[in-house]
């Protein structure tokens, strides 16, 4: 039979070192707190959801005259004969985005990486602060620098591309001659300009989040810099770096005037991206919306409407991917 021996109380502690209490009553700053952040997200849901709907009510007669799967799916454009559609924009809109992407993921992430684990500490304050100027750059002066700069010497790329990697689809022309300039090539590159420095400064505020106990860990077992990078970095960020991938993408999707400037508008699908002609649904809504009339202004809302479901769709699902990453990291 086992002996139990009465535990002594502990003894009495000063009152300076007894323990703090801790209160489960919220206090009036928490109050306040609470019902401001939970007024700020309802009012985030309410104007996303008074968009959607002013959006699909201002839509109807376009959507009535078109169709609803018509509306989507075809590539036509004349409202006079109530012949609209917006389905050719859709793909042209998603080519720019997925070109943009190709070209500034690369350069963002590298710019990144550079920045934290390269750069002088001097060189990598001057380098923060340029990013962040060119965030702050206005897409005009995108538009206008990718017209008169980037037209000619993209397109000698592109003329490049068409010749030595005729084996991709996407590089193929329909004919030796073919123009390329004002394509979706030429778009896509001046897109990924605009999306690196926010691509860069997200993965950047990620990167910088890893421990560095972990880094000079793996740097003193006798790991290399990039073997660091791969093994430590990298898997730590993941979430936050696929996160701001798809905040670019986001962005990508809904470029105006950088991308009207650049492009030559067309409503047909074009998937020889190196081509001239492309467009995409905000491009249409600037270069139409302020010569339309009648059932023109519905129509181009319907527009505006299809770009607010994709985004949506985007973002839900860059929200589904980014919590998955978190899971798997």
């Amino acid at each position: 039979m086992a002996v139990t021996t009465p535990q002594t109380p502990a003894p009495d502690l000063p009152v300076e070192e007894r323990p703090r209490a801790i209160r489960s009553a919220r206090t009036f700053g928490d109050r306040v707190f609470r019902a401001l952040a939970g007024g700020a997200a309802a009012t985030c849901l309410l104007i996303m959801a008074a968009t959607g709907i002013f959006l699909t009510i201002k839509a109807i007669p376009a959507l009535q005259a078109a169709g609803v799967w018509d509306f989507f799916t075809e590539s036509v454009w004349q409202p006079a004969e109530d012949k609209l559609g917006v389905g050719g924009l859709l793909v042209n809109t998603v080519l720019i985005a997925l070109v943009a992407l190709a070209m500034g993921v690369p350069l963002a992430l590298g710019l990144a990486l550079f920045i934290n684990e390269y750069a002088p500490a001097r060189l990598k304050r001057w380098l923060t602060g340029a990013v962040d100027l060119l965030a702050a750059i206005p897409s005009l002066i995108f538009g206008m620098w990718g017209y008169f700069a980037l037209q000619e010497p993209l397109s000698g790329v592109a003329r490049w591309l068409a010749d030595h990697l005729n084996a991709l689809p996407f590089f193929r022309l329909t004919t030796p001659d073919a123009a390329l300039t004002r394509s979706t090539f030429i778009a896509g590159a001046v897109v990924a300009i605009m999306i690196t420095p926010i691509i860069t400064s997200v993965s950047r505020d990620v990167m910088a989040q890893v421990p560095r106990v972990q880094c000079e860990g793996a740097l003193g077992l006798g790991g290399s810099r990039w073997g660091m990078i791969r093994d430590v970095i990298l898997p730590f960020g993941r979430s936050g770096i696929v996160g701001s991938i798809l905040l670019g993408f986001g962005r990508a999707l809904g470029e105006t005037i950088a991308v009207v400037l650049v492009i030559a508008l067309v409503f047909e699908p074009n998937f020889n991206i190196l081509e001239l002609g492309s467009g995409s649904i905000s491009a249409l809504i600037a270069s139409k919306f302020g010569e339309a009339q009648g059932i023109e202004i519905n129509a181009l809302i319907a527009a505006g409407l299809a770009l607010f479901i994709m985004t949506l769709v985007v973002n839900l699902i860059a929200r589904s991917i980014v919590n998955r990453s978190k899971l798997g990291g």
